[in-house]
């Protein structure tokens, strides 16, 4: 088998005990280019467009779905860059192992870090909003009580093993799909049954449209799309990572992106009066009762805490694969870099991640909102600038095709990740440097102020 260099093949360090030789030392290559797709479709929750969408509707002026064309836009170039990376680097970890491979164990600590900021807090996001609808429809029942329901659930799922969460969202993704499709269809027969004609294109470019507004209104959608991202974490769980994760990944992208621009364009159709929402938290609640009335919010409270819940179990499963990553180089304690049981799963991890979740219980959507977008963006602009130093100044490739490959393309996916970043509120800000100050602090503490070197990478192929 081919090794890394400096690296072990084992997913253990090499200088363990023997006696610690009988230990699972891989995960198991278990998900096919169906199952990855799935998973990240499932990380994304397509019916996420209607979280967001009162909020980003309101603040481009009914320009929602142009704000996510241009989101996806930036998405498809860093996508593409993931997937480079995924070819020079097929294992668990994400950015932290592609900037620590490329930048070096500081700057990969630094990213890995900040990744962290996206992984702990988007199964938050998903118990939130789970305990926000089931309250609603169920008062007598507080929010609590269905939040520490779905993570005692979703932890168990997580702890069976992937082979579980893959069968589940098979599911979970169908009644989306049935969602998003009986949703536009009666979009259609409600524009059909209007008297007067309306314009095609105003969700598009209309009257109040304010291009720094769509920009302010994209730099927050690209926290839906950390699927892609999370599709790269499985690489030492599939088969041939090289080839089958690059293609999940543009896959995703595109999907996902296509599941949030359509139903956000027919929505802005049939309720064009954006400034008419009654409130930005439930306004696709109004879109919902103006074309199906109570039964179709209904099915819609439904599908969507499901989806919710879906995006729950692979954003841990996702978050757990790369504290094993940092564990097992030891970068942080190496009893995370551990897989137990038959299932080979990172139990360790996988708890810590559930006690975090419990601080859903104490925060509001829009921390954690504001949590997410500095850490996706931040790790965007790291693999898109990852990909040039790799290719073209550590390896030397100095062909046309390879400047374009390598350097336009990732070029590209940069600036327009950085611009998107500029375009965030001061708050997320604070929130995203604050986390990286606290970062800095125990790389500090890890280094004994940079008088040591962090740990080798110890990966397995």
């Amino acid at each position: 088998m081919k090794k890394t260099t400096n690296a072990s093949d084992t997913s253990i360090p090499a200088h363990q005990p023997h006696s610690n030789a009988s230990a699972p030392r891989a995960f198991r290559k278990s998900l096919g280019i169906t199952a990855l797709v799935l998973f990240g479709l499932a990380y994304m929750v397509p019916l996420a467009v209607f979280t967001t969408y009162g909020l980003v509707t309101r603040l481009t002026m009914g320009h929602l779905s142009t704000a996510y064309v241009i989101t996806l836009a930036a998405m498809l170039l860093t996508a593409y860059s993931y997937g480079r990376m995924v070819q020079a680097h097929p294992f668990s970890g994400s950015v932290y192992t592609y900037t620590r491979k490329t930048f070096g164990a500081y700057f990969g600590f630094m990213a890995g870090w900040t990744l962290l900021l996206d992984y702990i807090f988007l199964p938050l996001l998903s118990y939130l909003l789970i305990g926000i609808y089931m309250a609603e429809y169920f008062p007598a029942v507080p929010a609590a009580t269905w939040i520490l329901g779905s993570i005692a659930l979703v932890t168990f799922l997580n702890l069976v093993g992937i082979e579980s969460i893959t069968r589940v969202n098979w599911i979970l993704i169908v009644a989306q799909g049935v969602f998003i499709v009986v949703f536009i269809a009666l979009s259609v027969s409600h524009l059909n049954g209007q008297a007067e004609p309306i314009s095609l294109l105003k969700p598009i470019y209309g009257e109040h449209f304010d291009f720094s507004l769509v920009m302010s209104g994209a730099a927050m959608l690209c926290l839906s799309f950390l699927g892609f991202d999370a599709v790269s974490t499985m690489a030492e769980e599939t088969p041939n990572p090289k080839r089958q994760i690059p293609r999940a990944i543009m896959l995703v992208t595109l999907i996902g992106g296509l599941l949030f621009i359509v139903p956000a364009y027919f929505g802005q159709l049939v309720f064009p009066e954006w400034s008419a929402l009654t409130d930005a938290d439930s306004a696709a609640l109004d879109v919902m009762r103006r074309i199906g009335g109570e039964g179709l919010v209904t099915f819609f409270t439904a599908t969507y805490v499901a989806g919710c819940f879906a995006s729950a179990m692979v954003s841990q499963a996702s978050v757990s694969r790369v504290l094993f990553a940092m564990g097992r180089d030891g970068a942080i304690p190496r009893v995370f870099g551990k897989l137990v049981s038959k299932k080979r799963v990172p139990a360790t991890a996988i708890m810590l991640i559930s006690l975090l979740s419990l601080i859903a219980l104490f925060v509001t959507l829009d921390t954690v909102a504001n949590m997410i977008s500095f850490g996706a963006l931040f790790a965007f602009s790291a693999v898109n600038l990852a990909v040039i130093k790799h290719y073209l100044i550590d390896e030397k490739r100095s062909g046309l095709r390879d400047y374009l490959s390598y350097g336009v393309l990732p070029a590209a996916g940069f600036l327009s990740t950085i611009w998107l970043w500029s375009s965030l509120s001061g708050m997320t800000f604070m929130i995203g440097f604050g986390w990286m100050a606290l970062g800095f602090i125990c790389l500090l503490s890890a280094t004994r102020l940079f008088r040591e070197q962090l740990p080798e990478l110890q990966m397995a192929e």
